[in-house]
């Protein structure tokens, strides 16, 4: 599987899939990727390869933009601060994302990369229970620091097994929390992308990716699995006395949710060439891939972009920004 890290380009309320135009847009988003990202993105104009300049990802060939929600911690007496990112166990970054490209498990099945212009979401920000969330969307409690994104301990089985949750975990995490956000991996062959950008691609109809699972006839083309991992630095916020009172869990999603549930992942593709394509057949580990070119940790941490919609998402807040 191709493992690699994008650190963060930018922390606003942005977002060109679902609100494009719309400057700020209604939550804030960490985003990651090449510096092109703006409010709009328009597929049929906007070539995330020749308007980057840069990129925040490791591998120097991907331009592509990935986003997710922000955490927020909220204290006793009202006020919200965001919780800072660390890096994944292995690699170096200022936050931002831990990226997976995932080929079949059986060493021998082929995918199709993303094409030019593709774009999907996973995900709902506007959900508040457990009905309706799509698969492999979850949170993990680090309960020891030392366990934090360490494979082989207890705590590192498979993302979202074990005692992995859909919601926030309603406790302490001494090592952090890390979310998971998992996209489906059958594409229809024709639509980079669909009116509630999740109709052009589906789940397998029969067992699931990792088993290998064969595909619905109305979207027959493999993708690789694309996986995010956000680690978030809960650390400093343990201290059961800036915890409400009652014992409840006091983090919520930039979307104004304290259960967890709509946690979610915005995916627009940028790989320059056919060098994705060329890596998956390669069948590249982790950040090594004779395939790609890649960028040191510190140019990567040097790709930054100012806020298009200038506000403060940092510091201690009367409210979320936007809500």
């Amino acid at each position: 599987m191709i493992r690699f890290g994008c650190s963060q380009l930018v922390i606003e309320r942005l977002d060109p899939l679902v609100n494009p135009g719309s400057t700020p847009s209604p939550h804030v988003h960490q985003i990651v990727g090449g510096n092109s990202f703006n409010s709009t993105m328009d597929p049929e104009t906007h070539d995330l390869v020749k308007e980057s300049t840069c990129t925040t990802c490791t591998y120097s060939e991907d331009f592509s933009n990935y986003w997710t929600a922000v955490l927020y911690f909220k204290a006793r007496n009202g006020t919200y601060r965001r919780v800072p990112q660390f890096p994944n166990v292995g690699l170096r970054a200022d936050g931002g994302i831990t990226v997976y490209y995932i080929p079949p498990y059986d060493g021998k099945t082929t995918v199709t990369a993303f094409k030019p212009g593709f774009r999907m979401l996973v995900g709902d920000a506007a959900l508040r229970k457990a009905d309706g969330m799509q698969r492999q969307l979850c949170h993990r409690c680090y309960t020891t620091e030392s366990d934090a994104g360490v494979p082989g301990t207890d705590q590192n089985g498979a993302p979202c097994t074990g005692s992995d949750t859909q919601s926030l975990p309603p406790k302490p995490c001494k090592g952090g929390i890390r979310t998971t956000i998992t996209f489906p991996t059958c594409w229809d062959g024709k639509n980079v992308d669909s009116p509630d950008h999740k109709s052009h691609v589906a789940y397998p109809q029969t067992g699931s990716f990792e088993s290998v699972g064969a595909c619905p006839e109305s979207h027959p083309v493999r993708l690789p699995q694309l996986m995010y991992e956000v680690m978030w630095d809960t650390r400093p916020f343990n201290d059961p006395e800036l915890w409400p009172e009652d014992g409840s869990q006091p983090f919520s999603w930039s979307t104004n949710d304290e259960t967890g549930y709509s946690q979610h992942g915005d995916y627009l593709f940028g790989w320059e060439g056919d060098s994705l394509q060329r890596a998956l057949d390669a069948r590249c580990n982790n950040a090594v891939c004779k395939e790609l070119k890649v960028q040191s940790s510190e140019d990567a941490m040097r790709c930054t972009k100012a806020q298009t919609a200038v506000e403060n998402v940092d510091g201690w807040l009367e409210s979320i920004p936007g809500n």
